[in-house]
């Protein structure tokens, strides 16, 4: 059921994808900004209980609402929450329109739009970027979208799926995020922040909960790229990014693509993004080996994205059939 569930929500999320705002993303903002208000106190047991509010009882609830389908009409109407759940929180078309847009302002020779578009993107000044600059975050930024709303999501949705919980652990990954970066925002704003206690509960819970998805991720871009030089970029260069989970992703995919990745951050557009992570962050001036990155990486990138999914999809047919026939 595993494997009907992504294919038929990868298609409908490339048919009609979903809306930034929707009620689904609208209802967990509002549910994470209430936790946040009604429960930070300041000390790491109200971060951990926040935490908890907000990311583990939404997962709980899904996991409840797919047994109880179950208990009522069997497989079908889990299937159907299933493709729900993933609908909402899996999904190319969800950062895919920023790839295109600057890919596609690059490639006409306009690059003030793309600078625009990058720095619209992600907030951050990319006034003073050339354009090898540009194409670099671009791709950073790209391939950590993807795992973030993916394979990360994949993963945990496969994960789960064993004891009958796939959707849960959807939600589970993808709310874990959200509050990551909804918190680290709040931090630094001036109308009600949240508590750094807070921002750092959330920081080690995020490490916890992609550690496993950032090397599945990072493995698969070896298998699909180049496997000898993915394996050695992660393992000789993972460990200089601040966040070592962003590090193994980045660094394999260099690897994989033979692309220098890396190197210097943007600054933030507003002081209260000042704590918002972008990209590459923490990673050495120097960078990471491979060629200088050029817009004829973008079709690299995006093939190897693909052959990732493809890959994922072998792997669902290959337990499928090994489940039914074992």
């Amino acid at each position: 059921m595993a494997l009907f569930a992504i294919v038929i929500a990868l298609l409908l999320e490339q048919v009609r994808p979903l809306a930034p705002h929707n009620p689904a993303a609208a209802g967990l903002h509002g549910w994470v900004r209430a936790v946040g208000r009604g429960v930070d106190a300041g000390g790491e047991q109200h971060g951990w209980l926040a935490w908890g509010l907000a990311v583990v009882l939404p997962a709980l609830a899904v996991a409840g609402v797919h047994g109880l389908l179950g208990w009522l009409a069997g497989w079908p109407l889990q299937l159907l929450w299933s493709v729900l759940i993933l609908y909402i929180t899996l999904g190319f078309r969800q950062f895919s329109h920023h790839f295109t847009g600057i890919r596609d302002a690059l490639e006409a020779g306009d690059e003030d739009r793309a600078r625009t578009l990058l720095a619209r993107w992600q907030q951050v000044d990319a006034a003073a970027l050339p354009r090898s600059e540009i194409v670099r975050h671009v791709i950073e930024y790209s391939v950590l979208a993807a795992h973030r709303h993916v394979f990360g999501v994949l993963v945990w949705f496969c994960v789960l799926a064993v004891p009958g919980l796939g959707p849960a652990g959807a939600v589970f990954y993808r709310n874990a995020e959200y509050v990551l970066r909804y918190w680290r925002r709040k931090a630094q704003a001036a109308d009600q922040p949240v508590s750094p206690a807070l921002v750092q509960v959330a920081e080690r819970a995020w490490r916890a909960v992609d550690w496993l998805p950032a090397r599945c991720t990072a493995l698969g871009f070896a298998i699909v790229g180049s496997f000898e030089d993915a394996v050695d970029v992660w393992r000789s260069h993972a460990a200089r990014f601040a966040d070592v989970n962003d590090g193994v992703v980045l660094a394999a995919t260099a690897g994989a693509l033979g692309v220098r990745l890396g190197g210097a951050t943007l600054k933030p557009l507003a002081p209260e993004l000042a704590g918002q992570p972008a990209g590459a962050a923490g990673l050495a001036a120097e960078g990471l080996p491979g060629k200088p990155p050029t817009t004829a990486h973008f079709s690299q990138v995006v093939g190897l994205l693909w052959r990732m999914v493809a890959l994922w999809l072998l792997l669902l047919v290959l337990l499928t059939l090994a489940r039914v026939m074992g």
